[in-house]
């Protein structure tokens, strides 16, 4: 993967920039993202923000690389710090990482995301978190897409400002993947069956205390609430 070549996780993040938009990429890594931003021509702006030195200077390399030094602005700072007021920022993206982590981000400096109108989130773990985030915080769904790369599946979550409604069903898996109900997503959800199958058939074995009933309960409804959609 470089700056020319995404890999289609990061591509298929990238789809979802509005073409003009002033781009935050937030844990940005090598800049690869903003970097194919605006060599596309999708964009003209970016900030790629960085909180651990190592790959700050690894995206300040490969700006410099690519000759993107007046395009893109890369800064050493802890999440959403890297975007000032000035930047006028419309987009976030963040990739690559776990949903709480995600979320802990977009808390932290909430006066960052004032001008944002889109949020572009790909977490490796819990999207759930992402979409409990959005209902209490007056964001809802646009899009949302489920892939696999590299025998890793990914979910990415578009963002824009609104209010939904969402049923259990729908903060866990997803209302947009729900309704696509691709084989990638089958493929997902049959696997966590399988394995809080093998984690109830521990528990049956262990000693019937409250705590282990209760997530014995808790497992069997998220199977049948699973099943129900598959």
């Amino acid at each position: 993967m470089n700056a020319q070549k995404l890999s289609k996780r990061l591509e298929t993040v990238a789809s979802f920039v509005p073409t003009g938009a002033v781009v935050a990429d937030i844990g940005s890594d090598h800049a690869y993202l903003p970097c194919y931003l605006v060599q596309q021509g999708i964009v003209s702006r970016a900030v790629a923000g960085e909180v651990v030195k190592g790959p700050y200077e690894s995206a300040q390399r490969q700006v410099r690389a690519e000759g993107l030094l007046n395009n893109i602005e890369v800064r050493l700072a802890d999440g959403l710090a890297a975007v000032e007021q000035n930047d006028h920022v419309d987009t976030i993206t963040i990739a690559g990482m776990g949903g709480p982590l995600i979320v802990s981000i977009l808390d932290k400096h909430p006066e960052a995301l004032h001008s944002v109108t889109r949020l572009i989130l790909q977490p490796n773990i819990h999207a759930k978190v992402i979409r409990e985030w959005a209902l209490s915080h007056g964001w809802a769904i646009l899009d949302e897409v489920i892939l696999e790369e590299d025998d890793k599946i990914y979910e990415i979550l578009v963002l824009q400002r609104g209010v939904m409604r969402l049923t259990e069903a729908e903060i866990l898996l997803g209302k947009h993947l729900i309704a696509q109900c691709s084989e990638v997503f089958v493929k997902k959800w049959t696997r966590e069956i399988e394995n809080w199958q093998r984690i109830l058939q521990d528990l049956n074995k262990a000693e019937a205390t409250p705590e282990i009933q209760a997530k014995r309960e808790e497992l069997q409804q998220l199977i049948q609430l699973v099943e129900g959609v598959l």
